[in-house]
């Protein structure tokens, strides 16, 4: 009896073990060992089974001794080849384990570059926002303290009070990550507009904008974009061009769907490849290309000493962009 309970629990075990084992199959990418390892199981089961037939006939039959010979070395070649798969799948779970652990480095070091890049969204918003603001407001000064004419101070007093507020307004939607309130409102003409007649308004330099943009709204990346753009060819102007005359063209070509913005002044022009290669200061230009190129759009700038400059952009604008 005591052997009957025996062979039944010990039959009764190895299919549970059976049952795990093809469980496992689902865990691991190397299936084919538990298979192994499974089978041998199912075999030794199966060896019980003759024993536990044997001990119900209470007769040993020869040919079934033989076979149970035959079914332990399959066992013992399945239960091998599986315990060498094995040490793979240990492997595989290794590398799924540095996988992970490199996939969250990654993770780590994109959300560090995102905090660097908006970091320098932020002075770059600074330097291209406030700059020219500040620029304008540092001439107008100047000019008051030149101009003789009680009336011209005057206007340029007014100026200034103007220019100051329109700072103090671009401190506020910098610091709320807004772009500035007449872009939001009424598009991106009247914005370059507004931004470049309080520029001609010092009398300091002349600024001629054209533009056939009118109600036609994009979305809001590609108007802060090209407006910042625009105010950082302004403010490089101001500070190194010397210039007295900058013109500015903004058009847009409804059947092929693209800006384009044509920006020339008479300045001192510059040498482009040592701004552009850091070599002199030009921060503004670098910072350029790199708003441009983020909305896919074609940078050009052409310039050289005692020949002005020049920029031209070029901007597809996709129908999802559009408002």
């Amino acid at each position: 009896m005591v052997r009957l309970i025996a062979l039944i629990v010990s039959i009764l075990l190895q299919l549970v073990a059976v049952v795990i084992a093809l469980r496992l199959t689902k865990i691991t990418k190397y299936k084919i060992s538990w298979i192994l390892i499974s089978l041998g199981f199912v075999f030794m089961a199966v060896r019980r089974l003759i024993d536990l037939f044997q001990f119900i006939q209470n007769k040993p039959i020869d040919d079934l001794n033989l076979l149970n010979d035959w079914i332990a070395v399959i066992i013992s070649v399945l239960i091998s080849l599986g315990v060498i798969i094995i040490p793979e799948i240990f492997n595989y779970i290794k590398k799924e384990e540095d996988a992970r652990k490199i996939a969250e480095r990654r993770e780590l070091s994109a959300i560090l570059r995102t905090e660097e890049n908006e970091r320098k969204r932020f002075a770059n918003d600074l330097h291209d926002g406030l700059g020219p603001l500040l620029s304008t407001i540092k001439m107008s000064l100047s000019a008051l303290v030149k101009s003789e004419n009680e009336k011209s101070k005057l206007e340029i007093i007014k100026n200034a009070e103007k220019l100051t507020e329109e700072a103090i307004i671009s401190i506020k939607e910098i610091s709320t990550n807004l772009s500035p309130h007449i872009l939001n409102n009424f598009g991106l003409t009247s914005a370059i507009k507004n931004f470049t007649d309080k520029i001609s308004d010092t009398k300091i330099i002349s600024i001629d904008f054209q533009s056939n943009i009118f109600n036609e709204r994009f979305e809001n990346d590609v108007e802060v974009i090209i407006y910042r753009s625009v105010c950082e060819l302004v403010n490089n102007t101001l500070k190194h061009a010397q210039a007295s005359t900058i013109r500015i063209n903004l058009n847009y070509n409804f059947n092929k769907s693209i800006i384009d913005i044509l920006y020339d002044d008479d300045g001192i022009g510059c040498d482009i490849d040592n701004v552009l290669n850091g070599k002199t200061e030009g921060m503004g230009l670098q910072n350029l290309h790199s708003r441009i190129s983020s909305i896919n759009g074609y940078l050009e700038i052409e310039s050289d000493r005692g020949k002005g400059f020049h920029a031209y952009i070029s901007i597809k604008i996709k129908d999802n962009e559009k408002t």
